[in-house]
């Protein structure tokens, strides 16, 4: 790498690859997330919405914008970065990538990034489309668009890891289809955890995603069911565990080598 600290040719070469790929699967990468969120407004801001007006004092329909923007972006990391480090673990093409003049650091910052960045223009796609449907105000940008990056940086690099564990397709889809999601819906996304009855209120404190919509959409409005800081720890621990996970696989090779 002469003497570089990163070689931006090869973590290109990777980048640029897998966000030719979002290209060539249009309706699968972006119309069919947006389509889905549409139908979120239909039924939930349209159905419930005429029944409950506010929550928190912020109309039902903007307030379940950040819930919706956090399930994309969950859900997208996950499913972009896992199936981007499974398709070549699944070819054997990865030993071709192991041999190349890249690190481990330049390999994760290429897969993640290009993942990561599906992701966010995802969400930005959907903020605007929900623009459409309700009015919306942006209390705190700057940490909006850090809860953004964060929450995508750090679920793509989980999916990172789901899509090494993987030894089959079903594999791949089972953590997202049943542990995120389901998480994400009960996680506050279309309520407030202050509307549960004791002991679900308490209980429901265990969940990570609260922390993580909760501090989404204090950016928004400036409340949330937990404390803000709370939401920037738990995001910045969770990447801090997949990043030591991940230097474990390189450090060890598994399900990257033979």
């Amino acid at each position: 790498m002469s003497g570089a600290w990163l070689n931006p040719n090869g973590i290109w070469t990777i980048y640029r690859a897998e966000m030719a790929r979002m290209r060539r699967t249009f309706w699968q990468s972006i119309a069919t997330p947006v389509i889905t969120t549409v139908l979120y407004f239909v039924v939930f801001g349209g159905a419930i919405g005429s029944r409950m007006q506010h929550v928190g004092g912020v109309g039902y329909g903007a307030f379940i914008v950040p819930g919706l923007i956090m399930l994309t972006l969950l859900t997208q990391s996950i499913g972009n970065a896992s199936i981007a480090i499974y398709f070549p673990i699944f070819t054997k093409t990865v030993y071709e990538i192991l041999s190349a003049p890249l690190s481990a650091i330049e390999t994760v910052f290429a897969y993640v990034g290009a993942a990561a960045t599906k992701s966010v223009l995802l969400a930005m796609i959907i903020l605007g489309t929900a623009t459409f449907f309700t009015p919306l105000h942006i209390l705190h940008p700057f940490w909006m668009v850090a809860f953004m990056l964060l929450t995508a940086v750090a679920f793509s690099l989980f999916g990172f890891i789901i899509g090494v564990w993987a030894q089959n397709f079903e594999q791949l889809a089972i953590v997202p289809a049943l542990v995120v999601t389901p998480l994400t819906f009960l996680g506050g996304a279309f309520y407030s955890i202050d509307m549960l009855p004791q002991p679900w209120r308490t209980l429901n404190l265990l969940n990570p995603v609260v922390y993580l919509v909760s501090g989404f959409r204090w950016s928004f409005y400036g409340t949330g069911d937990v404390a803000v800081g709370l939401s920037l720890a738990f995001t910045g621990l969770f990447m801090a565990a997949c990043l030591a996970l991940i230097w474990w696989i390189f450090r060890t090779g598994y399900r990257l080598k033979p």
